[in-house]
């Protein structure tokens, strides 16, 4: 025991106590919560113009809306006759049950409730002699115009993409959604930062037990703050020890929306213009909602080329290595002399060339994203034709090496998803150092310890290694079943 407080003392207290504000709930306790706050703001208002009968604003500069509170509080309170005959418990009530214009209005008892509604973009009104206040919405609701989505273009259909406001993300679901079976339920996490995390589902459809078992792993979270997506994903999902996602996320409401059609529960942040479904499987990274917009055999040849690409990206230079270093009687005589001639005057070993062109690769992508648009995009290409070709003309690499690492990279951008393809790039380093110690033995030997730990993964209870819908993508009038992996309520979902 003495151990452990000793380390609980080195480590320090928790994040945040409960109750987080000792202050009372008076204008010189709101005064003394926000002390040296600049956009803190309090003013006196007469009822009815009555300077004997006053109460108390607060509200917060920049995060309240100035007409809403001049039209919506101000004005009634000072010319409502039926306030200003009204005695103080029952101006309470009139205030609270409906005489100033306002949707909102909510009674609060502590400290910790009106200064959470202060900083959420309410003001509160304090009334002499009570210990309650009102507090009513009037924030400036202030949030980035909905536009296309940037990293899943649209090629034929809806062009709209979540925000980093949650209730407008709800909002563009209710208007493809509108059963009222759609549920949200909402959990505040983060001590600091109180962020809205959203559970949606259709009941009767989605599974009880995944939803159940979801919204306890988000309670369970007690973190100061969700900043970034990863805040969140890493808290909820079964495993940590694998590089591939067990959720998935989208940008799309056509695409979220379709997901919960499916069986599958969404989740929802504030802050985060994304949406995650889940449960996730190895098949669902694979489809697109181009697939519902295109013809049936062409969204099955499409889907077997990302299958396909899946394997050039993960294989082709692990088997490369193995082909030329240990078993080059594979090739055929007149590419095996070609090959051979290329690397007479390259003084590096095969495995070396490869590592050296993924790890260039991977460099130029990083460099890529983290620089601005149009000098990104030119860094890429340049990079990747300039370091390319001056490779190969200095004899560091053979032209071999350079088409198979190439033609691996670009097959890794056909993956949906972008967690799913930082995934395969990190096992292939893997299988191409293995398959440089033991040839096809340890490519093959890569693989069964790649296809075991896909097996051993799951995903609140469902396997991970399935395909709901496989490669074949046949006529949506055929297709009368919900994938039954999913385990949903109700399989049927047409006639």
């Amino acid at each position: 025991m003495e151990l452990f407080a000793a380390k609980k003392h080195k480590d320090g207290p928790h994040p945040r106590k409960e109750p987080r504000l000792t202050q009372p709930l008076t204008v010189e306790g709101l005064t003394d919560v926000f002390r040296d706050c600049v956009d803190f703001k309090k003013r006196d208002l007469c009822v009815g113009g009555d300077p004997a009968r006053r109460l108390t604003l607060c509200y917060l500069e920049g995060v309240v809306r100035n007409e809403r509170v001049s039209d919506y509080i101000l004005r009634p309170i000072a010319q409502s006759e039926a306030l200003a005959r009204a005695g103080a418990d029952k101006l309470f009530a009139l205030m609270r049950d409906g005489a100033l214009y306002n949707l909102t209005a909510v009674e609060r008892t502590t400290t910790d409730e009106a200064a959470v509604d202060l900083v959420g973009g309410f003001c509160v009104i304090l009334f002499p002699g009570r210990r309650e206040v009102l507090s009513f919405f009037v924030g400036t609701e202030e949030k980035r115009s909905v536009g296309e989505p940037e990293n899943e273009p649209s090629i034929k259909g809806a062009r709209d993409s979540f925000v980093e406001t949650v209730r407008t993300n709800t909002a563009m679901v209710r208007r493809r959604l509108r059963a009222p079976e759609l549920r949200i339920s909402e959990h505040v996490v983060g001590r600091q930062t109180l962020t809205p995390v959203d559970v949606l589902w259709l009941e009767g459809i989605a599974d009880p037990q995944v939803v159940k078992r979801v919204q306890e792993r988000i309670a369970q979270m007690d973190i100061d703050g969700i900043q970034t997506t990863g805040n969140l994903e890493e808290y909820i999902v079964d495993r940590l020890d694998t590089p591939f996602p067990l959720i998935s996320s989208t940008q799309r409401p056509d695409r979220f929306c379709g997901g919960l059609l499916q069986g599958l529960v969404g989740v929802m942040c504030e802050g985060q213009p994304v949406g995650w479904l889940l449960p996730g499987c190895f098949g669902q990274f694979f489809q697109t909602n181009q697939d519902r917009t295109s013809n049936w055999m062409m969204a099955t040849a499409l889907r077997g080329l990302r299958w396909f690409c899946m394997l050039v990206t993960l294989l082709l230079p692990a088997l490369y290595v193995a082909v030329v270093t240990f078993q080059p009687e594979m090739i055929p005589a007149k590419l095996a002399l070609s090959i051979a001639a290329a690397k007479r005057e390259v003084p590096f070993s095969t495995v070396f060339e490869v590592l050296i062109m993924l790890v260039s690769f991977e460099v130029l992508q990083e460099a890529g994203l983290r620089l601005p648009g149009p000098i990104g995009q030119t860094v890429s290409i340049l990079g990747g034709l300039v370091v390319g070709s001056a490779a190969v003309e200095a004899r560091i690499v053979s032209p071999a090496v350079l088409i198979a690492v190439a033609m691996a990279g670009i097959a890794g951008y056909t993956m949906p998803n972008q967690d799913f393809g930082s995934a395969l790039r990190l096992w292939r380093f893997g299988l191409t150092v293995l398959a440089s110690v033991a040839g096809l033995f340890g490519l093959v030997l890569g693989c069964a310890v790649l296809i075991r730990h896909l097996a051993g993964l799951e995903s609140f209870g469902r396997p991970y290694l399935t395909a709901p819908e496989g490669v074949v993508r046949g006529p949506l009038p055929l297709e009368k079943w919900r994938a039954r992996v999913r385990l949903p309520r109700n399989r049927r979902n047409q006639r």
